[in-house]
């Protein structure tokens, strides 16, 4: 099972394909080459540390974005340039999986930096230098674009559509934020490897061989590699895994039934063996296999902070992102076997429910739950694919029920929610650590519109004007805020400047 095998899985819609790749190619320029959250920073310095340095510490990486006024802030020295790890390095919260997918970019990136070097132009071959920025957040976006790809063929693949329903959640989500205005953070991998992961069950199920349980266990550990919470994903194949399990036992195939369970153990073993890259850099960061005991500490795991995390109105999924309810909608049709007519819809839509009803459970076991001074819930970006096939399953059940009219401009509406506040965060129009949404709501079907055409002009071609000083925010919030969507439980606040 390849990427291609995904992307090409399904036939026609050839127009709908080209459309989709010349707007993302149109919408390059809006990538943001540059990094500055203390994530963004972390994830950064395992590549550029493995590629020039050939080793996992991260003194002189940390050292420069400090040094260079990027996060040049106590709390960032503090954590970075002066604790150390049990094994005496420094400490580091990201995962390998970010670097691992950058790297392909990031050697187009060292080749262009070294070409231009030689030519005499201005560029320092380095790691950090302009040529790498562009290769490590053009990567981003292209994950991310890679992301709906796979969604809409799944989707494509369930229901004979789903471009339609890959563009709303490419607008409409957080995703856009994270594969466009900070794409250092690991988000927008995040996606792409769900959507690899999930798109690939939904091709394997259907037999169970040796080589798609092997796969899958290859894409289940890159995407924990990614990030660790997207573990939890793998809650729906294992219940679909099972179903097929007792079926075949409930059938008396008992040859078929050995068959599956040695199976599943190759796939266990393949995903073990991919994982071992970050075992390894556990080890000789901490010590021990498994994340930081910072991180650790983080975790309740009883989930007392679940309500909150879909409900509060400050910080809740689905106040941020209102699509999320539609495609939710849209899942939970598709486990009506007689909404829609197809093999195995209600099996599957228990299954995606039970993938995106995991997540609920791991953000809300998370002490830090708000991710304040985030865009959004951005620990939601990876179920970006369960959305796409959600929406593409409501837009499939309104067409039968000829409610297509309210469906689109229900859309419509929670897309153009999604840009406002895109806009108002960037532009610094809003509290970046909590919703107003009476007072977002107004700014963004009432003020927006008119300011529209000037702050595109100032991204497209004066986009420093938007990197701002935290203390220019005491105005409009009485406090000072994290820039550019550093988080609250990044352990540090630093000041971003012009690049």
């Amino acid at each position: 099972m390849t990427l291609a095998g995904l992307l090409n899985g399904t036939s026609g819609g050839r127009a709908g394909w080209v459309a989709l790749v010349l707007l993302f190619v149109v919408s390059l320029p809006a990538v943001t080459p540059r990094l500055y959250a203390s994530d963004e920073i972390e994830y950064f310095a395992y590549l550029r540390s493995l590629w020039f340095d050939r080793d996992l510490s991260f003194e002189n990486e940390y050292r420069y974005f400090h040094d260079r006024g990027i996060a040049r802030d106590h709390g960032f020295e503090r954590t970075f340039l002066q604790l150390e790890t049990a094994t005496g390095l420094r400490l580091n919260f990201a995962t390998l999986g970010p670097a691992l997918l950058w790297a392909p970019f990031y050697a187009v990136g060292d080749v262009a930096a070294r070409l231009l070097h030689a030519a005499g132009a201005d560029v320092a071959v380095d790691g950090f230098s302009k040529p790498y920025l562009l290769a490590v957040t053009y990567g981003s976006a292209t994950y991310a674009f890679l992301a709906i790809c796979i969604a809409i063929a799944t989707a494509r693949r369930l229901f004979g559509q789903g471009h339609l329903a890959g563009l709303a959640v490419w607008a409409g989500t957080p995703l856009l934020f994270y594969a466009y205005l900070a794409p250092g953070f690991a988000h927008a991998c995040s996606a792409f490897t769900v959507a690899l992961f999930a798109g690939t069950w939904l091709v394997v199920r259907d037999t169970w061989s040796l080589r798609g349980l092997m796969a899958l266990g290859a894409c289940a550990a890159l995407m924990v590699m990614v990030r660790e919470q997207d573990m939890f994903f793998v809650v729906g194949p294992a219940v679909d895994f099972l179903w097929s399990v007792v079926e075949a036992r409930r059938a008396g195939a008992h040859a078929r039934t050995r068959a599956l369970l040695l199976r599943v153990a190759a796939g266990a073993a393949t995903a073990f063996i991919c994982y071992l890259p970050q075992v390894a850099t556990y080890l000789v960061l901490y010590g021990h296999v498994g994340p930081a005991p910072e991180v650790a500490r983080k975790m309740v795991w009883f989930a007392p902070y679940a309500a909150g995390v879909l409900l509060s109105s400050e910080h809740g999924l689905l106040v941020w992102t209102p699509l999320v309810m539609v495609a939710i909608a849209g899942l939970v049709g598709y486990t009506r076997a007689d909404a829609v007519a197809l093999p195995g819809a209600r099996r599957i839509g228990v299954c995606l429910l039970a993938m995106f009803a995991a997540q609920i459970y791991v953000s809300g076991s998370v002490e830090s739950w708000t991710t304040a001074g985030s865009f959004g819930a951005r620990r939601f970006v990876g179920t970006s694919i369960l959305l796409v096939i959600g929406l593409a399953a409501a837009m499939r059940l309104a067409w039968e029920r000829r409610s297509r009219a309210a469906l689109f401009v229900g859309v419509v509406v929670c897309i153009w929610w999604n840009l406002g506040l895109t806009v108002q965060y960037g532009a610094g129009l809003m509290d970046r650590r909590r919703l107003e949404p009476i007072r977002n709501a107004h700014t963004t079907f009432v003020v927006l519109p008119r300011l529209l055409p000037d702050l595109a002009y100032r991204y497209l071609f004066d986009r420093s004007s938007f990197y701002r000083d935290p203390e220019r925010y005491l105005e409009s919030s009485g406090r000072v805020d994290d820039v550019g969507g550093v988080p609250e439980d990044a352990r540090v606040t630093f000041r971003s400047r012009n690049p």
